[in-house]
């Protein structure tokens, strides 16, 4: 009998069993129907489904008549029923909700004791998410509770807070009922934190922990109940108004700094003994993490109170959070949330060494979203000091401590240890004994007597060498954006800056002067006369063609390498083709690429893409990335190639397609024709997307044809000897001026699109596009494939091209044909001479 079995069920042996007998007994024919219900269910499950949904129908139409015709007492006495008969276990099924909500809602008179037994029962239910739900319905009966009733209540609403801290439920119903209780608990006992509140175990919480244990105050608890009331990533203005008001009414602004600072720095938890850190990750999976999902509201919270009253102090151990809960390789699971908070935070502190913490942070933490939100964070960061985006990354570059001359020396036990940095991509840390010998590895005197300060030398170059690099990326993601300068503010914040100062020394500046209103370039390495007004960098689609010509001659004369390529730099300008197109260019599309090497290179430039793949959305790709000062956004279209059928979750190849541009709206971007694009956004744009194409392009595949497949075939000849690209173009012009320097010089010349060799047993024209081999008289394809180690950089270039090092070594290679000992090359040169 189920009645039997819910009144033996329902007797905990406390103060409330009496409780619960009367309702069952005053609703005994609600449990009679229940069971009929149930006996009905099992007896047809399988056979005869008609007839059983139709005498259940019948029963259920029963239960609800009969309920909606209940009184208070009888209606308060079905709902106890209701929850006590409800199974959410392994072996039963069994839920009323539908019932139980609307009685709730309708009846009156509610008893402490009555309030008491359903808050108990909510808590037994064996799923996290049922037991939310009915503990919201049960809320609904304590708010018609007055004072006293809720003062009688409160060790159930005390147990009911700590089972749901514990427990595993969706965000947003968890957010609605924690606040929920708080007011509850507050209403009665100001004072009282509630337990789970503050993490029990948590080292990050300990100091509010114990200030709690040992100084309880109403303040306190007021503090902590707005602290867990954020919710979103960033407070409001008047979230943070009241922040202020209670931490200085609690006195807590020691205790939210010493949580900061555990926060970032201390003890983290272990998924093996504390637990996984959220519901959806299970398994035996060890690993660390900062804060559980349950306590992240307290822990943002914290973050910002700590930025509101910490000030200069919280600017490192707020960085050290961002970086250590959403940055990799810091033994910590990410947590973005954590993250995100700390990275807004950083940026409302209103102190400058937030902008220099942002900067660094920036560098460091690759995830995506994170990435958006320290983009905005620095524009919000800029605001506060009264300047643009662009100038608060410019001044926000760290300096590291360096000399103006881009060095830093340390005495060490009579050892002089340097770091410094020698060219746009190199730095180094070299030793001088006391004997004045040098090397670049540590002495041991070193090494042992004062190892905790080589390791903080070490790191500061590898800092440097990150800082070196993300500012040579951002001064050449300048050339699209036609930016100018004061003088005075180039030269602060660029020419002699210790890291940026290196790579602006190597460029070529335009200066304009006041007298007569004219720009004047200025070669690398060089000061401009006299006292110039404004500064902007260099491009060659501004410049006549005989311009270009002396600056390139100048360079491969003076052996001037730029830090990325500027005087050799590729020229797109808007073709009549697309012109009549309009809104879209096809001047790459139709090519065959790898799609691996194509994705991997989309994330080295900085462009963003979706993941080509056998899965919803992955037939269509779209990579974009921002030009001219993020005003202008370029999308390069591409899918898998026609036929590939690598077998894998992605595809082998991929065919190139559109490229269309956007113009920001406010917060939209809106399509534009290509007419309208500023011809230095359009340039670099297209050059990137050349790069793609060449570098990824099955065409600059030497061994493509001795792989026996037809697929694509016919692309691979068309376009490995085609026409030269832009940057083909490029390499052309600088080995017109390497190639007399060089001792195979009477072996070589240009010949349109080929560079030609001529050797001891035929002769050679290397593709200046795809580095591929022709063999004279008749054509054959002569297959060389590079070796992986690196070149012996005897050759001087003037910029960074390894395609155009890979033709230089094929070029000596073939000069001296006859000294080449590998038999592979040599039966194809002599298959090919008959």
């Amino acid at each position: 009998m189920l009645y039997d079995a819910l009144v033996a069920e329902s007797r905990r042996d406390d103060s409330l069993d009496d409780v619960r007998s009367a309702a069952l007994d005053r609703v005994r024919w609600l449990v009679d129907l229940l069971e009929g219900r149930r006996t009905g269910f099992r007896r047809f499950m399988g056979h005869e489904h008609r007839r059983s949904r139709a005498a259940g129908a019948a029963t259920q139409a029963e239960i609800d008549g009969r309920l909606a015709a209940c009184a208070d007492e009888e209606g308060r006495a079905a709902v106890l029923c209701l929850m006590l008969a409800a199974r959410f276990d392994k072996t039963s099924y069994w839920q009323y909700d539908t019932e139980i909500e609307p009685l709730i809602s309708r009846v009156r008179g509610w008893t402490p004791d009555e309030v008491a037994v359903m808050l108990l029962r909510a808590t037994e239910y064996a799923m996290g998410y049922r037991f939310a739900h009915a503990l919201g319905l049960v809320l609904n009966a304590v708010d018609q509770l007055d004072a006293d009733g809720r003062r009688a209540v409160m060790p159930w609403l005390r147990h009911a807070h700590t089972q749901l801290m514990a427990a595993t439920v969706e965000a947003r119903l968890r957010t609605s009922l924690v606040q929920r209780l708080r007011a509850l608990l507050a209403s009665v006992d100001d004072a009282h934190i509630p337990d789970g509140l503050i993490p029990a175990d948590a080292p990050w919480a300990a100091p509010l922990r114990d200030r709690a244990k040992t100084s309880p105050t109403a303040e306190l608890a007021g503090f902590v109940r707005h602290l867990v009331s954020l919710s979103g990533p960033r407070p409001t203005q008047r979230w943070r108004g009241t922040c202020l008001e209670l931490a200085d009414a609690a006195s807590a602004r020691d205790v939210v700094a010493d949580v900061l600072r555990s926060l970032a720095g201390d003890e983290v938890l272990c998924s093996t003994g504390s637990g996984a850190h959220t519901g959806w990750i299970h398994g035996d999976h060890h690993y660390h993490y900062v804060v559980h999902q349950n306590d992240g509201d307290l822990a943002r919270g914290v973050v910002w109170a700590a930025a509101l009253t910490g000030g200069p102090a919280a600017v490192r151990h707020l960085g050290a959070l961002a970086l250590r809960t959403g940055g990799h390789g810091n033994g910590v699971i990410e947590d973005l949330k954590l993250a995100g908070a700390a990275i807004n935070a950083l940026a409302e502190t209103g102190d400058p060494t937030s902008l220099e913490t942002l900067w660094r942070l920036r560098s460091r933490i690759k995830h995506r979203a994170l990435r958006k939100q320290l983009d905005t964070a620095l524009v919000t960061a800029a605001g506060k000091q009264g300047i643009t985006a662009g100038q608060l990354i410019e001044r926000s570059v760290p300096d590291h401590g360096l000399a103006p001359d881009g060095s830093l020396e340390r005495e060490l036990g009579g050892h002089r240890v340097r770091v410094a940095i020698e060219d746009a991509t190199t730095v180094r840390l070299t030793f001088t004994r006391p004997d004045g010998g040098t090397s670049r590895t540590a002495p041991a005197a070193v090494k042992d007597g004062f190892p905790d300060e080589l390791r903080e030398l070490k790191a500061l170059a590898k800092e440097v060498r990150g800082t070196l690099s993300a500012e040579r990326a951002r001064v050449e993601a300048l050339m699209s954006a036609g930016r100018e300068w004061p003088y005075d503010e180039w030269c602060r914040y660029y020419r002699d800056h210790p890291v940026t100062g290196v790579l602006v020394r190597g460029l070529i500046w335009e200066f304009l002067y006041a007298d007569d209103g004219e720009w004047r370039a200025v070669a690398p390495m060089a000061e401009p006369p006299g006292e110039p007004e404004r500064v902007r960098l260099w491009h060659p689609i501004r410049a006549s063609t005989d311009d270009i010509r002396t600056w390139r001659e100048r360079l491969v004369a003076e052996r001037l390498r730029q830090p990325f390529k500027q005087a050799f730099r590729e020229i797109y300008l808007l073709t009549p083709a697309e012109e009549e197109t309009g809104v879209y260019s096809n001047r790459f599309a139709a090519h065959i690429v790898h799609y691996p090497q194509l994705y991997a290179l989309f994330k080295e430039r900085g462009w963003q893409a979706n993941f080509l793949g056998r899965h919803d959305g992955g037939y269509d790709g779209k990579a974009r990335a921002e030009f001219g000062d993020g005003e202008w956004r370029a999308c390069f279209h591409h899918e898998p190639a026609a036929d590939d059928d690598g077998g894998g979750y992605a595809p082998e190849h991929a065919a190139t397609d559109q490229v269309r541009f956007e113009r920001r709206d406010g917060r939209r971007r809106r399509e534009v024709p290509l007419a309208e694009v500023p011809p230095l956004v359009f340039s670099e744009a297209m050059r990137d997307v050349d790069l793609f194409v060449g570098v990824t392009s099955i065409a600059a595949d030497p061994d493509w044809t001795d792989r026996g497949e037809d697929r694509h075939a016919e692309y691979w000849r068309t376009a490995t000897f085609g026409a030269l690209t832009a940057s083909a173009e490029v390499r052309r012009a600088a080995l017109e001026r390497i190639l007399p320097r060089l001792k195979i010089a009477g072996r070589c010349s240009l010949d349109g699109r080929f560079l030609v060799v001529r050797g001891d047993l035929t002769t050679y024209r290397i593709h200046l596009g795809s580095a591929n081999i022709l063999m004279e008289p008749d054509g054959a394809y002569l297959c060389v494939v590079p070796s992986r180690g690196k070149g012996n950089g005897k050759v001087f270039l003037p910029f960074e091209d390894a395609r155009l090092s890979l033709i230089l070594s094929k070029a000596f290679l073939l000069a001296a044909d006859t000294k080449i000992t590998d038999d592979t090359i040599l039966r194809q040169i002599k298959r090919g001479a008959r």
